[in-house]
């Protein structure tokens, strides 16, 4: 009988499914103007996929055997140009990076989405400044921390100042992004809380910001991406000593900077190829492990319910 019923649900998906084809081939001919808008959307899907799909299969191409044992030596030298102390860098600096700019994005965007007053125009300004920063070329950021951080703190090219130069740049993203995500929760939950008692920070803490956490998440892998991809602002900030800091003021190269002046010198070429696959292993293992625990994460918060 379950065997019976599940291929009754197949025909009626089938059918509903070939319905839908037919409505769609004769919308697109009372409407050509759709069908033409239609096509080029999917030519413009199919560009961009074998962008990605080409650029990808020439990095693996040009650095996957160039991967030796030598490039995860623990210290680094001319001889290896081992990237370790690089990767190591990377994750430190994109943890303190993180640290630093998603508690202050979360809360400007639980501020300006829960707390401000409709029409506010410091909300507005805030918005628009936010919208700027994100525009601004990382260039400028690598100078303002070299001027800020480096010079005027005195903390020198080190660890901290490049993961506080990263942590203003990626901060308009954060905020910007889980502000959306806090927008998106619909009042009703809010209203229900309300109705049972709860204050409004209970509510914002207990409610609203569990259901926007899938949003709030996405923010943070593009923080992760924009960091870990970063490269001029780090030159001015953090340095390109290759060597995993003893202190958060010490020098620190990440995997990105590591390849550039593997690059540069023109001697490592088959070295920045490899640390290429690497650093693209890095953004993909993120991405994915970032998309699990938001699955994961709102499949819990939706049991609570």
């Amino acid at each position: 009988m379950e065997k019976i019923e599940k291929q009754r649900e197949t025909e009626k998906i089938v059918g509903i499914n070939q319905q839908t084809q037919k409505e769609k081939i004769a919308a697109y001919k009372e409407s050509p103007l759709s069908f033409f808008l239609w096509i080029l959307v999917l030519l413009a899907a199919i560009f961009t996929m074998s962008t990605f799909g080409l650029l990808v299969t020439y990095i693996l191409v040009k650095g996957v055997p160039n991967l030796t044992p030598s490039l995860f030596a623990w210290k680094y030298t001319l001889e290896n140009a081992s990237m370790m102390p690089a990767i190591i860098n990377t994750i430190l600096m994109t943890i303190l990076s993180l640290l630093i700019s998603m508690p202050v994005g979360i809360g400007a965007a639980i501020y300006l989405a829960e707390y401000a007053q409709k029409g506010n125009k410091l909300v507005g300004i805030v918005r628009i400044t936010a919208e700027t920063l994100t525009g601004i070329p990382s260039i400028v950021y690598g100078l303002f921390g070299a001027l800020f951080f480096v010079i005027t703190l005195k903390w020198k090219l080190s660890l901290m100042s490049g993961a506080c130069t990263l942590a203003i740049m990626v901060l308009p993203v954060v905020m910007r992004t889980t502000e959306e995500a806090l927008l998106s929760v619909p009042d009703d939950y809010r209203t229900g809380s309300f109705g049972l008692g709860a204050g409004k920070l209970r509510t914002v803490l207990r409610v609203v910001l569990p259901s926007a956490i899938p949003g709030i998440l996405s923010g943070g892998i593009l923080a992760i991406g924009r960091i870990i991809g970063e490269t001029a602002a780090l030159i001015y900030t953090a340095g390109s000593i290759s060597e995993v800091p003893n202190s958060f003021f010490d020098s620190a190269r990440t995997l990105a900077v590591h390849m550039y002046h593997l690059s540069k010198e023109g001697l490592y070429t088959n070295q920045a190829y490899a640390t290429a696959v690497v650093l693209l292993v890095f953004v993909l293992l993120i991405n994915y492990l970032s998309d699990l625990l938001a699955n994961k994460l709102s499949k819990a918060s939706g049991g609570e319910k």
